[in-house]
């Protein structure tokens, strides 16, 4: 044993760098199975794809813990559970263990009320998010909240709960197990005593998730412009009968045991993005000139109960139900470089936090045409911004994303439309990115810590001088307000349309109106459950936006909308 090991030292003593060669080969060896070994240790990541790590990975990683009613109970639910699962409209993330059973009536405990809340206190009743209902019994048979369900056994949190089922519409949340989060519209099972919701949730323990086969209930307080969904199907309200119903809504149905499930499956698969329901008639469609979605009726004339779901309203002859399905109308997809290059370089100016992503979002799919930037944002490009990647002077792009204020940069640009946002959201919409992300949101820590007050103080000044430079060196300025955008997005985008020099498309337009949120869009429910904004930093930002109305006005413009100027203290 010894010659062998002396004839090995002698031949890397002869060559040292033999010896250096062989300890690195040894090292990433090593390393690699340190990896390999990782990413076999993380399966859970896997079957989701990289996606919200909420989305259920099977309720069979389940494990047991001694809070609950043991091993026995735990087997009979993991069992249960694992029935097929019927077809159902919306994307395959929606398809999980939860989001199977709406069939049957059920009966509607949405307003049952537990008695055993006047233990708790106001601010576990309404925290200003969520208003909490209860503890609920669940059947795994039959659920109390059908909408879709999230799993995650490391980090589930109330808060996490609410935020995923208010992104997507549903008026309820409820925890369950730690662990398993489900939505709903409405509360299909009774109440239980509270003391069976005492199950810690895996990422807070300082709050309840629940028990086994037991709920605890939220009724979420969505902000009104959140979109109502129904499960994938997104509801636009109730709408007068059409004049030409034929031109309007070219494919129709009579179906027995009418509902809305039945209405959206069947333009789902004629691969159109409206559902309207008219009694027991289903019509599906694209939205027109004829049947354009602008004259919304109260919704009380469409209140007449469907045949097959007694708590679904259906409409009738003359007022018609709609909800818009997951299909996406392609009439404003396609977007390209200019064919010829621009003769003027068109600014979209704003300050960060002032909706300068969505707002190219709705011109690139209004125009067909991309939208460059001053700058270089890998992210904004992989999410298919793919003038984000040509020089902001190419002359490819239809108008160029900026948030410059400098008299030497604003007059580089030929003309400008100038994007202004109430300087209360866009500080909080640009600490939230500057902390989170382009759709995450900054942490209690930041909030509450030092960085939240410097910002305010540094940036608070930038929102009025950023205005104020581009009204004084811009030419020929079009000032778009972010929340007048929102309120009436046709009109305006056409406007916008118009200033870049090209013809409005109305089906484009009509178009867009679908598929108005992009990628970048946060949630509507989060928000601080405290004002973030002291008394001298209020003073302060409404003397910015009395100095930017002035100017404004001055240059016979419109001023900041009233929900910008300071109230009378």
């Amino acid at each position: 044993m010894a010659r062998p090991l002396l004839k090995i030292q002698r031949y890397f003593r002869r060559k040292p760098v033999r010896f250096f060669s062989f300890i690195l080969l040894y090292l990433t060896a090593g390393s690699l199975v340190f990896l390999h070994s990782g990413f076999v240790g993380d399966s859970s990541t896997g079957e989701n794809g990289g996606r919200d790590p909420l989305v259920a990975s099977g309720i069979g990683n389940r494990v047991a813990s001694s809070e609950g009613r043991g091993v026995g109970m735990m087997g009979r639910v993991v069992k249960d559970t694992r029935r097929p699962t019927p077809r159902r409209y919306g994307p395959p993330w929606m398809k999980g263990a939860g989001g199977k059973d709406w069939e049957g009536r059920g009966v509607d405990y949405t307003s049952s009320w537990n008695r055993a809340l006047k233990g708790r206190n106001a601010k576990d009743l309404d925290d200003g998010r969520a208003k909490y209902i209860g503890c609920y019994i669940d059947d795994t048979a039959k659920r109390a909240l059908r909408g879709v369900s999230f799993f995650d056994y490391k980090k589930m949190t109330v808060f996490r709960c609410q935020d995923n089922c208010a992104e997507r519409g549903y008026l309820y949340s409820g925890l369950e197990f730690g662990a398993e989060c489900y939505c709903g519209h409405k509360i299909q099972a009774p109440n239980t005593s509270e003391s069976e919701c005492i199950m810690q949730c895996k990422g807070d323990k300082g709050n309840l998730c629940g028990g086994a086969n037991r709920l605890s209930i939220y009724r979420l307080e969505l902000s009104q412009e959140s979109a109502r969904h129904y499960g994938s199907a997104i509801f636009k309200g109730c709408f007068h009968r059409p004049d030409n119903i034929t031109l309007a809504l070219p494919i129709s149905a009579v179906i027995q045991n009418m509902s809305v499930e039945k209405c959206v499956d069947m333009c789902t698969e004629k691969e159109l993005s409206l559902a309207v329901l008219a009694g027991d008639r289903c019509l599906c469609g694209f939205p027109t000139p004829h049947f354009s979605l602008h004259e919304m009726e109260d919704e009380d004339m469409c209140l007449h109960r469907c045949h097959g779901e007694e708590f679904e309203s259906c409409g009738n002859d003359e007022y018609f139900v709609v909800y818009q399905t997951q299909v996406q109308d392609n009439r404003c997809m396609d977007r390209r470089f200019l064919p010829t290059r621009s003769k003027q370089l068109i600014a979209l100016a704003s300050f960060p936090g002032a909706g300068n992503t969505w707002a190219r979002h709705l011109i690139e799919l209004a125009t067909g045409f991309y939208t460059g930037s001053y700058y270089f944002d890998g992210s904004l490009y992989n999410k298919g911004f793919k003038g984000e990647r040509d020089h902001w002077r190419s002359g490819r792009t239809i108008c160029i994303k900026t948030h410059e204020s400098g008299k030497k940069e604003i007059e580089a640009f030929d003309a400008s439309i100038v994007m202004i946002r109430n300087p209360y959201k866009a500080l909080m919409a640009e600490f939230n990115r500057k902390y989170g992300g382009h759709i995450g949101f900054a942490s209690q820590a930041h909030w509450r810590g030092k960085e939240w007050p410097e910002f305010v103080k540094n940036y608070a000044p930038w929102w009025a001088s950023h205005t104020l430079d581009w009204l004084r060196y811009g030419r020929n300025v079009h000032v778009v307000h972010f929340e007048e955008l929102k309120r009436d997005l046709f009109s305006k985008l056409k406007d916008m349309v118009l200033f870049l020099g090209l013809e409005v498309a109305e089906n484009r337009l009509l178009c867009v109106e679908g598929q108005k949120d992009g990628k970048f869009k946060r949630s509507g429910l989060r928000k601080l459950d405290y004002d973030p904004y002291t008394p001298e930093m209020r003073t302060s930002i409404d003397e910015l936006v009395m100095t930017v109305d002035a100017s404004l006005k001055k240059r016979n413009m419109a001023g900041v909308p009233k929900e910008y100027r300071p109230t009378p203290r």
